[in-house]
């Protein structure tokens, strides 16, 4: 077998495992889980015609009322049929989608590994990792925004770096700014991918101004090729029309605001959630305690005779700790021309996607570092695939512990994951800090 079919089959069967584990046992929790209460319901009100206010743009609701009048097409065990969301739906229809759509997101963080480092052992790993993660299949498994948020914007950044690589780079990069508008329409958060991709930009600008000599294969020198009118129209006018134009159906349906009434109260609800402790909402959590996934959210919680049923929002504990390692480890790659460029597009991408929330006082959650975590997995398997291809033993053998390590941790947390009953001895064996409960 040579390499190529290898390559192709390590792909097929990270993404036949991604999509196995998202859909397992998909409809158990008859109910509406965590903030399906809020998107599932919206969902099936689009589908009824009924009008109501949301917190955020309508993008995801579309998909997922997408996803229920496809699903309620399909037959279902009547032990998973609710009238939750305001009619009869079962829990599939209402997840399916995002279990779906979450199973190619360990593939399109590969794929921006590769476009960065043009290496396939580094595209691999990112794969491989990002399908041990926890966050990422908790959040596929239930009618929520977050997944979308995360494969809008990383595609955006996917077709920015094709753009940059391939000779068709203005139908790339046009893809690629449609793609930042459809990640805003998801919440406003999502232009954190977009504002990664100007400083990225900018920085070029700045070291082409200090003539430093740059190779002409170079991805800042390419990105420093890029015509102003082609990033104004590709990156500026694209979003922002995918983005208006999208809100046009809510307001077919909601008629009790237009299109600026409607961003003003989103605002203003906002702007109303304020503090961050215990009281606003058991699970707030701090900014910097996501570095060290300080507070995960519980999404469901049932005791049942000895029996407890857990779904935790939390990554793989030992992945996140290790690509927090690995993302302060990447700064000082930056003072290593060779390494440079790839260094700077992950942290100018991690600082967008994180230091926006410095200045929120409203009321924030471990799932709002999804987007900068995503930067930290490829920092991590840039760094493990350097270990791996080392001439040192003891680089080689760290990097296979470290990747063990990994799958024993998700193995271990899978429970809390899937919602697979646990004993009181094992659930607490899980909860190994008391701000985890």
């Amino acid at each position: 077998m040579n390499s190529k079919v290898k390559f192709n089959l390590s792909i097929l069967g990270i993404f036949v495992f991604s999509l196995g584990i998202r859909f397992w046992n998909l409809s158990q929790f008859n109910t509406l889980v965590f903030d399906e209460v809020y998107y599932a319901k919206y969902g099936n009100e689009y589908l009824i015609g009924k009008e109501f206010f949301q917190s955020h743009p309508p993008l995801s609701q579309y998909l997922i009322a997408i996803s229920i009048w496809i699903g309620s097409h399909f037959p279902a065990d009547p032990e998973t049929i609710n009238n939750l969301t305001g009619s009869l739906r079962s829990t599939f229809s209402y997840r399916w989608l995002n279990a779906l759509t979450g199973s190619f997101i360990p593939l399109i963080i590969g794929g921006i590994a590769y476009q960065l480092t043009q290496r396939k052992t580094v595209f691999l790993i990112t794969t491989f990792l990002a399908s041990l993660d926890g966050l990422f299949l908790v959040e596929s498994r239930y009618a929520l925004n977050n997944i979308y948020l995360i494969l809008f914007g990383l595609s955006g950044q996917l077709f920015f770096l094709l753009a940059l690589q391939k000779n068709q780079k203005l139908n790339w990069l046009l893809l690629s700014g449609v793609c930042f508008g459809l990640a805003a329409n998801i919440k406003w958060n999502g232009l954190g991918f977009l504002l990664g991709i100007f400083i990225f930009i900018g920085i070029a600008w700045l070291i082409k101004l200090f003539n430093q000599e740059q190779s002409k294969d170079h991805l800042w020198t390419k990105a420093t090729n890029l015509r102003l009118e082609e990033i104004f129209i590709a990156l500026i006018v694209f979003p922002l029309v995918t983005y208006s134009l999208l809100w046009i159906p809510h307001l077919f349906v909601n008629h009790q605001y237009n299109f600026w009434q409607v961003h003003q109260e989103i605002w203003l609800f906002h702007q109303r959630i304020k503090g961050n402790q215990s009281d606003v909402h058991p699970y707030c959590s701090p900014w910097y305690s996501w570095l060290v996934m300080g507070r995960p959210v519980a999404y469901y919680f049932e005791r049942v005779g000895d029996k407890i049923y857990d779904v935790h929002a939390m990554g793989n504990p030992f992945l996140w700790w290790f690509s927090t390692g690995a993302i302060l480890v990447v700064f000082s790659r930056l003072f290593n021309r060779k390494e440079r460029v790839i260094s700077a597009y992950l942290i100018c991408n991690y600082i967008a996607n994180l230091l926006p929330w410095l200045k929120i006082s409203r009321c924030t959650f471990l799932y709002h570092y999804m987007a900068a975590y995503s930067f930290t997995l490829i920092a991590l398997a840039w760094l493990l695939a350097d270990g791996l291809e080392s001439s040192s033993p003891i680089y080689k053998n760290c990097s296979r512990s470290l990747i063990i390590l990994v799958i024993f941790a998700f193995i271990h947390w899978l429970p809390i994951y899937l919602g697979i009953p646990l004993s009181v001895r094992d659930y607490y064996l899980r909860m190994i800090f008391p701000n985890w409960i």
